[in-house]
């Protein structure tokens, strides 16, 4: 590997941007008119956290979490680039499609519009697809068991607040979701 430390360099660079976009667009967030208990939210918060403790240190913990699974070539190096890259863009760009709809938490905001277009066109949470994409590409970046462990932990917290996420939109636009839901997937284009 030539240069070691692009990939290292330019997917922690896409994780500060992300939390920097997305802590200043915070800011300019339509009313809420209902919002999730924080009981509700540590159902899919505390496997996010899990997630992050080992996709950072996994490779630090004891084995097996710091057995290196994936080799650190090069190739898939820019491979995680390329994905880190493209899963933040999808990120930006649902974001900006979302407008002041957005949250953080399950929320129902005053005003509430169903969004379909953007990136939303394509699947029904493309937040969550392009964040699971950053978390994969680094995963493969450290190339460590703990790190595959903590995209299926992500995963895992993404598909339960997008499963209470659904539930409020049905309740909100039940014809309008419910043909949503028949056109275009959760979460992975055309597949799921």
């Amino acid at each position: 590997m030539q240069n070691p430390s692009w990939p290292a360099d330019i997917i922690p660079a896409c994780w500060i941007l992300f939390s920097v976009i997305w802590l200043l667009a915070a800011a300019s967030t339509k009313r809420s008119i209902y919002r999730e208990s924080g009981a509700r939210r540590l159902r899919y918060w505390i496997l996010l956290v899990l997630a992050y403790l080992l996709l950072t240190r996994g490779h630090r913990l004891p084995y097996p979490f710091n057995v290196r699974i994936i080799s650190a070539t090069e190739t898939v190096g820019w491979m995680a680039v390329i994905l880190c890259v493209s899963g933040f863009a999808f990120c930006v760009w649902a974001r900006a499609t979302l407008g002041r709809n957005w949250s953080g938490t399950i929320t129902l905001k005053e005003g509430h519009e169903l969004i379909e277009s953007g990136p939303y066109r394509l699947v029904r949470h493309p937040i969550y697809t392009g964040l699971l994409a950053m978390f994969l590409a680094t995963a493969i970046t450290f190339g460590h068991l703990g790190g595959i462990v903590a995209v299926m932990l992500a995963f895992a917290s993404c598909w339960i607040k997008l499963s209470e996420e659904e539930k409020l939109m049905l309740q909100q636009f039940p014809d309008q979701y419910r043909s949503y839901q028949q056109r275009v997937k959760r979460i992975i284009p055309f597949v799921l």
